[in-house]
């Protein structure tokens, strides 16, 4: 009785674990987007724009120079535009060179970095629009200025780890309306 027991064990043992075990690949959440529409912003700002309606203007307040940012939020997305202005006083070279350095910056993470020229000169709008490819913080940067009077920085953050693969479908999505910001852009 022993032995039959034992020859049975040993004849399941090795009869039963005949497939090849193969392991489930990683899955994202499925987002949904909602339809892209845009309004004017009525803010007192230096400047106005059209803000894609599920987004927000938050302002924050840095305690260490006591100036007043503005974020552009996208809370569904978990995504932001950091806006920073400044006036110029004869130091547009030195705004553009830090633009620039902040936006490579990222060159340690980024597969590329692609600048592109953005020139507007009926609304007197210039500057450049830094995409940022690859696992980066920020997959976009940009600065428009009209060189004489104003400055602006924007940066656009996604807050989550930089993979990728689960954040791509979110800078496709908001990425035109970074774009969309930059073309309706006026000085006030």
């Amino acid at each position: 009785m022993r032995k039959l027991v034992l020859i049975l064990g040993l004849y399941l043992f090795l009869t039963a674990c005949n497939e090849t075990y193969v392991p489930k690949p990683r899955g994202y959440y499925r987002i949904s987007f909602p339809e892209k529409s845009y309004h004017p912003t009525n803010e007192a700002l230096p400047y106005s724009f059209e803000l894609a309606d599920y987004a927000q203007i938050k302002y924050t307040k840095d305690s260490r120079s006591n100036e007043e940012w503005v974020n552009i939020v996208t809370p569904a997305n978990r995504a932001d535009i950091h806006l920073t202005y400044m006036k110029l006083e004869g130091d547009l070279n030195k705004h553009i060179e830090d633009s620039r350095r902040l936006a490579y910056d990222h060159s340690i993470k980024a597969d590329a970095i692609n600048e592109r020229l953005f020139l507007n000169p009926e609304k007197d709008v210039y500057g450049t629009i830094y995409f940022i490819e690859g696992n980066a913080a920020s997959p976009m940067q940009f600065y428009l200025t009209d060189s004489t009077k104003h400055f602006l920085r924007g940066a656009f953050y996604i807050r989550e780890i930089p993979n990728i693969d689960s954040i791509q479908p979110v800078i496709d999505f908001l990425e035109p309306d970074v774009i969309h910001f930059i073309q309706t852009f006026n000085w006030n």
